[in-house]
């Protein structure tokens, strides 16, 4: 069937059809964004009956009993018990909510029933920011406000024909009604206090950075296929620090079970526990933060960042035990800080080696290779002669020669370790030779330990974007890197990343985890980039003066505006006065839209209330002419001159010419009939 054809066919059905495909389209729209998140049998239960209600109303059949309906809610209810654990809560309410609008839709018998629709499709728009905030998400959502609003007025406009049922003029009244509430909305938005925690609640989902609280060995290369943006930083004051001291220090991973990486304590016990002892050194760089939502309670800042972080947002943070930053609860949504880093600093120096309990111990039984060939590097006579601190660093810098010597080969593709055997480190240290930057932290901190050397791994980010994007430097997800730390006797934590020695290129430059590009990026890599970075400039800015908009950002507006000493009760003072603007504002244009617009509207209201004074019934469905009769009627002998008047004057109406009316005259006229 052609469009021309299908065009014809629409035109052809009944109004209510035409309606009822028309809303269906519009849910179908506020369903697409739940598909990612939503379990896969509740997208296509809900697609299943729209497709159902569709066909119902494109062949004008009659719609199923509620028995039928009953059963698929009973079958959506269990599968929502069986796949989520509840009825109740955020995930299952969203579930069932998206099952019961299209099922809902399956009961249009009156209009009722379709602002019960209406209603169910607004919330469940509304739902879908409890996953993304993201700009995209904002437009989609706008347009299919749009599309309820306009499916709101079609159901309001009168079945007395083709042209006043019109889905294009349903349409234009609603995008009018938006733009009207579009200024209303802007100025909540500005002065509405920003309540925790009922501010925070949508919570955003989107990306992941591949930094967790443990690391599996051979697990980060997933990261690779993951090029979003996990943080960008500002610099405020100070300089850069050089390119291979560019790391952002996150979770610390002491604890080694031969497979994965985990950090020594819980998050409460490391909340608890004393960091060790820092000291800094020279000018630091104070810089600004926009952390994406990394869902972990850990900040991953520039090393070494000193305590005088500030944040926008209603949560806490301090330096935990292995000097990472802990924060109060897991980073669910966009967060901005500032900060000051300091290129020179010492860790742990007064640390006693016992308390290198964690950083010491290596799972029994494993790796019986590695740990032989680490003691017999470690017994070799020219490390004999040496003090504790020169006797650490030269082992050290000979596992590092090791590395850069030997036949080790950096890649993304190194295969699965552990298939044949569970003595991973040993299969990579002696065996095959490749791996990426968690190998060979992992390797490298295993050696370590089985030299007697307190080591551990630290995952985060390193390096950034060459070019930065609206004067933002750009950490994507690709950037995340592992390393690590040994200590030192006297000296405390050294930072030691093996990675360089294999991959100088992986640290010198910051150069990230390439995912694979994709069609637009092999045929034109630089049109792609380009691409890539406007629309990340855009939704950086988006970020930056929408999402980020936090309390602070309003109380320094009220400053703007005036007030002295910004606080909540300037605040509650400053939305009172816009409520009182907009009523104010509301009830003028109401006023003005009564009174009456154009020479002839406003002439006629003139004219009736001379008549009205007279005693003279002026209704303003009847003419100027019916008006003279009835003025000729009650005064005979002295209405001539104002009734000719009138005449003349509704004959100049309809004939076509500019009106003219000479209305000193005729209220001169009629208020001289006043005096008789």
């Amino acid at each position: 069937m052609t469009s021309l054809a299908l065009r014809a066919r629409l035109q052809r059905l009944p109004r209510d059809t035409r309606d009822t495909l028309f809303l269906l389209g519009v849910i179908t729209a506020v369903l697409l964004p739940h598909v990612d998140h939503l379990p896969w049998w509740s997208t296509t239960l809900a697609g299943l009956v729209l497709l159902w209600r569709g066909v119902l109303a494109w062949r004008q059949q009659p719609l199923p009993g509620r028995w039928a309906l009953l059963a698929v809610f009973v079958i959506a209810a269990l599968l929502t018990k069986l796949n989520l654990g509840a009825l109740f809560g955020r995930e299952p309410g969203v579930t069932m909510l998206a099952v019961l609008l299209a099922l809902k839709t399956l009961e249009l018998r009156a209009r009722r029933d379709a602002f019960v629709v209406f209603f169910l499709g607004f919330f469940l728009l509304l739902a879908h920011f409890f996953y993304s905030q993201s700009l995209l998400t904002a437009l989609w959502m706008l347009l299919t406000v749009w599309g309820l609003l306009a499916a709101v007025v079609l159901a309001q406009m009168p079945d007395t024909g083709a042209e006043t049922a019109n889905l294009t003029v349903a349409a234009r009244r609603a995008a009018s009604t938006t733009l009207l509430g579009l200024p209303i909305m802007v100025l909540l938005f500005m002065f509405f206090p920003r309540i925790a925690p009922l501010w925070g609640v949508p919570t955003e989902q989107i990306g992941r950075t591949g930094l967790s609280n443990q690391l599996e060995f051979g697990a980060m290369n997933e990261v690779a296929n993951d090029d979003s943006i996990a943080l960008r930083l500002k610099v405020l004051d100070g300089s850069l620090p050089p390119p291979d001291a560019r790391y952002f220090r996150g979770p610390v991973l002491s604890v080694f079970d031969g497979k994965t990486w985990r950090a020594p304590s819980s998050a409460l016990d490391a909340w608890r526990r004393q960091p060790d002892s820092l000291h800094t050194e020279g000018r630091p760089l104070r810089y600004e933060l926009t952390l994406e939502p990394l869902r972990i309670p850990v900040l991953p800042l520039l090393e070494m960042s000193d305590g005088r972080e500030r944040s926008e947002a209603d949560i806490g943070f301090k330096r935990g035990p292995e000097l990472q930053w802990l924060a109060t609860r897991p980073l669910t949504e966009r967060l901005r800080l500032t900060a000051e880093a300091y290129p020179a600093w010492t860790a742990g120096a007064d640390r006693h080696l016992l308390r290198n309990g964690p950083e010491l111990q290596l799972p029994r039984g494993l790796n019986p290779r590695t740990v032989a060939w680490a003691r017999a590097l470690a017994a070799e006579s020219r490390f004999a002669e040496l003090t504790p601190a020169e006797h650490t660093r030269a082992l050290v810098e000979a596992v590092l020669q090791h590395i850069r010597s030997a036949d080790f080969t950096y890649t993304l593709a190194p295969g699965r370790y552990g298939e044949d055997s569970p003595h991973l480190i040993d299969e990579f240290w002696l065996d095959r030779r490749l791996g990426f930057c968690e190998h060979f932290a992992s390797g490298f901190v295993v050696v370590m330990r089985a030299m007697g050397v307190p080591a551990r791994v630290i995952t985060g980010f390193q390096g950034w974007d060459p070019e930065p994007q609206d004067g933002y430097l750009v950490v994507r997800n690709a950037n995340a890197h592992a390393w690590a730390e040994v200590w030192v006797p006297g000296q405390g934590w050294l930072r030691t990343d093996p990675t360089a020695a294999v991959a100088p290129g992986r640290v010198s430059a910051g150069e990230a985890l390439r995912p694979q590009p994709g069609v637009l990026g092999q045929l034109n890599p630089t049109a792609w980039r380009a691409l890539r970075s406007s629309w990340e400039t855009v939704n950086n800015r988006w970020a930056q003066w929408v999402l980020n908009y936090s309390r602070q950002n309003q109380f320094d507006l009220l400053k703007n505006l005036g007030f002295q000493q910004p606080d909540w009760t300037a605040l509650g003072q400053a939305i009172a006065g816009v409520i009182l603007a907009l009523t104010l504002a509301t009830v003028a244009w109401m006023r003005w839209q009564q009174r009456p617009h154009g020479v002839w509207a406003r002439l006629r209201h003139k004219v009736q209330r001379e008549l009205v004074r007279l005693g003279v019934e002026a209704p303003m469905h009847e003419s100027l002419a019916a008006w003279a009769e009835r003025l000729q009627a009650l005064r005979p002998d002295a209405a001539a001159q104002a009734t000719a008047m009138l005449i003349t004057l509704e004959q100049q109406r309809y004939s076509g010419q500019a009106i003219t009316p000479d209305w000193p005259g005729l209220r001169t006229a009629l208020r001289a009939l006043a005096k008789h």
